[in-house]
């Protein structure tokens, strides 16, 4: 192991690029190679066999396990070498063999992962994504290129999500399922296309959403979803009859913003 440069440690068959930048406390683990313009920040260790490699800057106190690839060329067949980013955040937990490539042009030119998510294994992040923050991807879920995840959604094993959908924060997809449309916050789906079944009830006690506020998610629910109203029709009459507070906001907000429709 070679130490230098404010404690990181590199392995002696680690091969790390010129123009690579390693925060205090950073360690590299056999065999992985890191070049192109990569920063990575304090204290994130970086087991065997990894590669990261392009414009890619990773944050502090994350932990990158075996396999991992970061930061390579997007597979979209209009890329030509451009200077696109992947960014990814701190206290992220990066497992076996997950793949995360950079944006395209087209894109908006990066690919984005907050902070204190947990990717499992095999799991993928396409060109373009963009991931908040307490996000959950289980084993060998795979987003395609340009979706985004809110805060706290949690995406099972062996979920597909097609392109430009969108996830909402505490939003729970089932195991093995194909998502095709957006996916309203704090609701639970799946099937294989997804449909919705109900709201995350398990999802939100864990974060402490209160009863009366539950209750007002389920009202939310059941006029989206247990009405003949259309999704208009429907946001009309949450905003006559639903209590005001940040969470329904942006559950309207979510639904007024939606192109490509939602999941029912």
């Amino acid at each position: 192991m070679r130490n230098y440069n404010n404690s990181v440690k590199i392995h002696d068959t680690a091969i790390i690029g010129e123009d690579v930048k390693l925060g205090a406390g950073v360690e590299i683990g056999p065999y992985s190679v890191i070049d192109g313009e990569v920063e990575i920040g304090k204290n994130t260790k970086i087991a065997s066999h990894v590669q990261i490699t392009g414009w890619t800057k990773i944050g502090e106190n994350n932990k990158i396990f075996n396999g991992v690839s970061l930061g390579l060329a997007p597979q979209h067949h209009d890329y030509d070498g451009e200077k696109t980013y992947l960014f990814i955040g701190d206290n992220n937990l990066i497992r076996e063999y997950v793949t995360v490539h950079r944006g395209t042009v087209d894109g908006g030119g990066e690919t984005r992962i907050g902070n204190d998510n947990l990717l499992m294994a095999y799991s993928h992040v396409a060109h373009d994504c963009s991931l908040a923050n307490n996000i959950i991807m289980a084993n060998a879920a795979n987003l395609s290129g340009h979706v985004t995840v809110e805060n706290e959604a949690y995406i099972s094993g062996l979920v597909g999500v097609h392109q430009f959908v969108r996830i909402g924060r505490l939003a729970m997809i089932g195991a093995h399922s194909k998502a095709t449309k957006d996916i309203p916050p704090f609701l639970e789906v799946k099937g294989h296309p997804a449909e919705v079944k109900g709201i995350n009830v398990v999802g939100l006690r864990r974060h402490g959403i209160y009863d009366d506020l539950r209750e007002e998610i389920q009202k939310a629910y059941d006029i989206l979803y247990n009405s003949s109203l259309n999704i208009g029709q429907a946001i009309e009459k949450m905003d006559q009859e639903l209590k005001t507070g940040d969470e329904i906001e942006h559950f309207i907000r979510f639904l007024k913003s939606s192109s490509r429709g939602i999941c029912r």
